[in-house]
């Protein structure tokens, strides 16, 4: 007998497709010209959606599913989510948080590094067989800096952990100061001046929407250096371009973009940027653990228990 009827948007491990499809009526959602189609012929009845954090869900999408009662999301971010719309139409809410803290907060760091040290440079040095004719162009130091990290919930907190190995003194902001050893910043302007890297670690959401505006920048300055493993929408992405382009901030570390999968070209040809694309959870073990997750939310909320990571 086939379980409840799910809606899927995003792709997923084959494990966890198909312990997915072994539990529930899984329906692909189709590529957009067939997209009215389907939902005529099959949204009555969708009691799930599972999404990506990256993709979430629109309103219409929800209005158009009569039945819907869960959207699990596979990843931590819900900000593509209207949480109110979601209440309001008595939808759950779910993600999968602390199961990718580490992998993201190592990511941090592995940018910080490129950055500083100019590794993809260092190894183009190597490949395109330059080292016999000279040294590469000196690099930065990353240890013993003064590290700002905005946003200090589980990411930001793994962050810390990492970086108080390198020697530096740790500060940070958000709306609240915490119980930790490290300089507190109630404004984020003040952090990027008292920091010469900026970790971005806080949550994407209308209040964090270009945080990371243009005198942020200019506080972080000519010999600064902005990591972003958040979301394209907590920094100003032209503003950040541009204080790359002329000079006027020393490098950045991206893993998220305004418009994923699209970059702006003219970070492309930048040596003091390295770019990653939204890979911070992407390690086998870490999509497993996710996958697992949000399977136990789906599982707990079809038998009537206690979702195991709620949102909504």
């Amino acid at each position: 007998m086939m379980g409840p009827k799910l809606l899927q948007l995003c792709t997923l491990l084959p494990s966890t497709h198909d312990t997915l499809a072994a539990r529930y009526e899984v329906h692909q959602w189709p590529a957009e010209p067939a997209r009215e189609d389907w939902l005529r012929e099959h949204a009555a009845g969708v009691r799930a959606v599972v999404t990506g954090g990256h993709l979430g869900i629109t309103n219409d999408l929800v209005d158009r599913l009569p039945d819907l009662g869960i959207v699990a999301i596979n990843g931590v971010g819900y900000d593509r989510v209207d949480l109110d719309h979601a209440r309001t139409a008595g939808v759950r809410v779910t993600n999968t948080p602390d199961v990718l803290t580490d992998d993201v907060a190592d990511l941090a760091v592995a940018l910080m590094l490129n950055v500083m040290r100019r590794l993809p440079a260092a190894d183009r040095h190597v490949r395109d067989g330059l080292w016999p004719s000279g040294p590469q162009a000196l690099a930065r130091r990353a240890s013993g800096l003064r590290y700002g990290i905005v946003g200090l919930g589980r990411i930001g907190h793994a962050i810390a952990a990492r970086l108080a190995g390198f020697g530096g003194r740790i500060a940070y902001s958000g709306p609240n100061r915490k119980q930790v050893p490290h300089d507190y910043h109630a404004d984020v302007t003040a952090l990027a001046a008292a920091s010469d890297v900026l970790f971005v670690a806080t949550a994407a959401s209308a209040a964090t929407r270009a945080l990371i505006d243009g005198a942020v920048l200019a506080a972080l300055g000519p010999e600064g250096v902005l990591v972003n493993v958040a979301r394209g929408s907590v920094v100003d992405e032209d503003a950040l371009v541009a204080a790359l382009l002329e000079g006027r901030l020393g490098g950045a570390g991206l893993d998220v973009f305004a418009d994923e999968p699209h970059v702006p070209q003219a970070l492309l040809g930048l040596e003091n940027v390295a770019l990653a694309p939204h890979v911070g959870s992407a390690t086998r073990e870490t999509r497993e653990a996710m996958g697992n997750l949000m399977l136990d939310n789906l599982d707990a909320y079809f038998a009537g228990r206690p979702l195991p990571t709620p949102v909504v």
